[in-house]
């Protein structure tokens, strides 16, 4: 509950600090004192939040589960989001109140306005009672600091019983994770002298307790060691109650009663441990720790005895994790689907003969199954439910209520327990972020940069003012949350940095019940989700858009369309209602133009009209003065007015369109024309993909926060200028520079390198045809594509001094006859393209050369005649992508030169000249279980 008091005590620091009195001028001079009078309340409300959100964070984790305390924070949440509502539509008013429209239209606004500013007493005014109300009640039921009824103890003490359930598992009903368990009970056998610390990392409901208690259990385990403890360390855990529960294990009654532990001080406590532990060889489970912190004693307590014992912890976390020593940590995934199925079985049909699945029911089983994705807790749970039900109708509801009963069944009130506690674990900063990633479609994979920049314009992330960008800590609160299980790297890029995410179904369903109970945001077309739109925040809708209820759209603050098959009057109708959204994504809907009403948004920050018909933007898009994001891609906007140039707060523009999505041409991209000075767009981060011109390139370099750019139909006279502009950028890493024409020929000699360049993409023929000397500075490239270049000598040797690079990319680059891949070139390289060189006839690849090299892809060299030899060296060659290739090439890969690739998994050949789009497939000669996968690219 603290992070909705975070988000408006945020907003309440900016609507103090913006000075929006002296923004507005003498022409509004009528709600001067109106506007005083706000930010002295305002700041006076401030206040109370702050004692608010301090105490809710000191006992909230005391009252877990406390209906009463629950239903009271309700109140607290309705208070802020009031308090929000107000602090928008003061930030709503007072952009309106400047809007630079005609004179007669300005003093409209004025007037009709007047009235909303004086509604801000009343309505600050009932506030102010409100929260003294809640403190009344907060006293009045006994919500206090350190008063913590049984019934709470009740709640810690079955977080501990449901690890303790999982302990008592009976090695028969483990099914998975053979390969975790034989590796736990090699580590625990070795023969090592020093004290070993290793750990067992994964999500929730993995079956981390499961399998640790497999190998605890097992006796040539145990009786390796003198003395054994099991500990579950749980999240509310105190210091001395761990220390008291390891002596309980480990030393006999008599001894212990002789000690007086249990009148006995921290620090005493870590004596008598570390004194007993000192001449023995031990073995202690740590289970479900969820904070370094418990190290700092214990690593003391346990002795450093040089006996060969082991200390094992289970965790959520990541950074927990790595407390353990190098190579000694285990990140337990999910099961594959036969393992998850063999395990539904042994608990839903664990009556029948052989554990099997009644075929009236197999096709629900199967869709239970999969939606359980492997989660061992959720298989294990929901079959167990299900074992006494027979009825096909019976499974059917379950399938089709399965929300509903995540929400409300008892019954499986462990598997919402389990996965919550990472979501009540989260602080202020974090809770919000991860709820907003609930918002997206199942098995949606969320893109770093685009979650980022929509944290960022929700106000989510904080602006810590000290260098660092809004958008690296955004990055940096991705990472926590892929350390603390919640979201799953699914692909990352050349610089190994994470690109994709994924939620796991059932967390991503329990915390948009979550989201949806606080009014957080709403994924309409969800299964279960059929009503609360009108008072959540954020509304994404997936699916069923015309059935949705918009009406109370002004408190609408996100507004997402995933559903694509509404018409565009429903749109048009449904924005007519948002006037305080700061996030509008209509990316794929149906529109052709900009609705009106969107220039009318005045406090919105993140605009997206990718992959749509839109044509034009309006002059009108001067208003959206607090704009951080316009995305453009894909759509058919060729010309930027001058007024998008008044948008200083301006932080991404994408703007263009694909030709040719193989990026085969040297024009596969539209360039983009934008009128006027880009000079006040110093906030700018992002610039793609704009068409170059004199004024342009010398105003760039005003654009000191750029980090990105991509500009095309430059010309040779331009590059000078250009390149002054860009040594201006400290911050420039990524870089697309395509020349005019084929015939423009680019000279890039005698200019300065830059340094911190990590993603670089140059199209069009350089001077003499020649490498300049700029490219033996780009040290900490990672990304390289050079397109139709013309170069006479073979450039091969000319990238080998960059030894970060992981993606090299060549496409008519080269005119020779040969390139040589030298031994301990490329050691990090693991995607490369060569495509288009006409006079390319021979391949070179020397042993040790590429060493990570995972793709190779080679596209329409007509003069290769056959697989080059030294393939057969590049052990980590998984796939290889063959396109528009000689019938002798293709030929000698399937005769004399298939053990040249008889190593590589997969091997797909297309031909862009056929347009049937049929796929065929050949068995390799002596690789029978080879295939190579004959397609096309249409």
């Amino acid at each position: 509950m603290a992070d909705a008091l975070f988000i408006v005590l945020r907003k309440v620091a900016l609507s103090l600090g913006e000075e929006a009195l002296q923004k507005i001028g003498t022409e509004v001079v009528e709600v001067a004192p109106i506007m005083t009078d706000f930010e002295h309340s305002m700041k006076q409300i401030e206040g109370e939040l702050l004692i608010l959100q301090a105490f809710i964070g000191q006992v909230s984790a005391q009252r877990f589960g406390d209906k009463a305390f629950d239903a009271w924070l309700d109140q607290v949440r309705d208070v802020a989001h009031e308090v929000e509502d107000i602090i928008d539509e003061y930030a709503y008013l007072t952009v309106q109140a400047v809007d630079t429209s005609s004179f007669f239209k300005r003093k409209f606004h004025q007037i009709k306005n007047f009235v909303a500013w004086q509604k801000f007493h009343s309505q600050i005014s009932q506030v102010e009672t409100r929260i003294q109300r809640l403190g009344e009640m907060r006293n009045r039921y006994g919500l206090l600091v350190g008063k913590v009824d049984k019934k709470n103890d009740f709640q810690l003490a079955n977080q501990l019983y449901m690890s303790d359930s999982a302990y008592l598992t009976d090695n028969s009903e483990i099914v998975g994770h053979v390969d975790e368990i034989g590796q736990l009970t090699e580590w625990l056998l070795e023969e090592r002298q020093d004290r070993n610390l290793m750990a067992v990392f994964g999500m929730g409901g993995l079956g981390k307790t499961t399998i640790t208690s497999s190998v605890y259990k097992n006796q040539k385990i145990i009786t390796s060691f003198d003395c054994h403890a099991w500990i579950t360390v749980s999240q509310t855990f105190q210091v001395e109650e761990l220390l008291r529960e390891i002596i309980n294990q480990l030393i006999d009654e008599r001894a212990r009663k002789a000690s007086g532990f249990l009148a006995m001080r921290r620090m005493r406590l870590v004596e008598v441990i570390q004194s007993y532990l000192q001449d023995k060889k031990y073995f202690i489970v740590l289970d479900d720790v969820w904070d370094k912190d418990v190290w700092l004693f214990l690593n003391y307590a346990f002795a450093r005895n040089n006996c060969g014992s082991k200390v094992l912890i289970t965790t959520r976390r990541k950074d927990v994790s790595s407390l353990a020593a190098d190579n000694y940590v285990i990140e337990l995934n999910t099961l594959n689907y036969a393992e998850s199925w063999e395990l539904f079985c042994k608990k839903a049909f664990r009556s029948s003969q052989d554990n099997i699945c009644p075929e009236n029911v197999r096709s629900w089983a199967h869709k239970i199954v999969a939606n359980c994705q492997g989660l061992p807790l959720a298989i294990v749970t929901i079959g167990s439910i299900l074992a006494y039900r027979d009825k096909e109708h019976e499974w059917a509801f379950f399938y089709k209520q399965l929300s509903w009963q995540l929400a409300n069944n008892p019954e499986l009130s462990w598997i919402s327990n389990v996965l919550n506690m990472s979501l009540n674990d989260l602080p202020c900063y974090l809770r919000s972020c991860f709820l907003y990633c609930a918002l997206y479609p199942e098995d949606y994979k969320i893109k770093r940069k685009l979650i980022s920049k929509l944290w960022i314009a929700e106000g989510l992330v904080e602006d810590r003012g000290d260098g660092t960008t809004m958008e690296e800590v955004a990055e940096c609160y991705l990472t926590e949350l892929t350390q603390r299980s919640l979201l799953l790297v699914t692909e990352r890029n050349a610089c190994g940095k994470a690109r994709t995410f994924l939620m796991h179904d059932l967390v991503r369903e329990l915390t948009s019940i979550v989201a949806k109970n606080e009014k957080f945001g709403i994924a309409f077309g969800d299964v279960g989700i059929s009503q609360g739109c009108h008072e959540a925040r954020r509304l994404c809708i997936q699916r069923g858009a015309q059935t949705s209820n918009t009406s109370a759209g002004s408190r609408l603050h996100s507004f997402i369309l995933f559903d694509t098959e509404v018409p565009s009057s429903w749109i048009y109708d449904s924005l007519s209602r948002f006037r305080l959204l700061r996030v509008l994504c209509l990316k794929f809907a149906n529109v052709e133009e900009v609705p009106g009403v969107v220039t009318e948004l005045y406090i919105l920050r993140y605009l997206d009209f990718s992959h749509t018909k839109v044509k034009n933007i309006p002059t009108s898009i001067k208003k959206l003065v607090n704009l951080q994001v316009l995305d453009l891609r894909f759509s058919y906007v060729k010309e930027l007015p001058l007024e998008l140039t008044m948008l200083t707060s301006l932080r991404h523009l994408h703007v263009f369109m694909v030709h040719d999505l193989q990026e085969r041409s040297r024009d596969c991209f539209s360039a983009t024309k934008i009128l006027g000075s880009i000079c006040h767009l110093k906030n700018l981060q992002a610039l793609q993909i704009v068409s170059a011109n004199k004024d342009l390139v010398s105003q760039l370099g005003n654009l000191k926060s750029l980090r990105s750019l991509a500009i095309v139909k430059v010309r040779q006279c331009y590059i000078a200028e250009l390149w002054n502009s860009l040594t201006e950028m400290p911050n420039l890493s990524r870089l697309v520079i395509s020349a005019f024409d084929m015939d423009e020929v680019l000279d890039f000699r005698m200019l300065k390198p830059l340094p911190h360049l990590r993603f670089f993409r140059l199209a069009g023929k350089l001077d003499a045809g020649e490498l300049p000397s700029i490219f033996y500075n780009f040290e900490k490239l990672t990304w390289l594509k050079i397109d139709w270049s013309g170069l006479k000598k073979d450039p091969i040797s000319s990238f080998s001094h960059m030894l970060n690079l992981v993606d090299l990319r060549l496409h008519g680059t080269y005119d020779g006859e040969q390139l040589t891949f030298c031994a301990g070139w490329f050691p990090k390289l693991n995607y490369l393209q060569l495509a288009s060189m006409k006079n390319l006839n021979w391949i070179e690849i020397e042993g040790g050369t590429m060493m990570r090299l995972i793709q190779l892809e080679l596209f329409g060299l007509g003069n290769l005649k056959a697989v080059p030899n030294g393939i057969k060296y590049i052990k980590t060659l998984h796939q290889m992508y063959l396109t528009d290739m000689p019938n002798q090439f293709l030929e000698s890969l399937r005769g004399s030169g298939s053990h040249i690739v008889q190593h590589i998994h997969n091997i797909h050949t297309f031909e862009s000249s056929d347009s049937e789009g049929k796929f065929h497939f050949l068995i390799m000669p002596n690789t029978s279980m080879k295939k190579i996968n004959m397609g096309v690219i249409r």
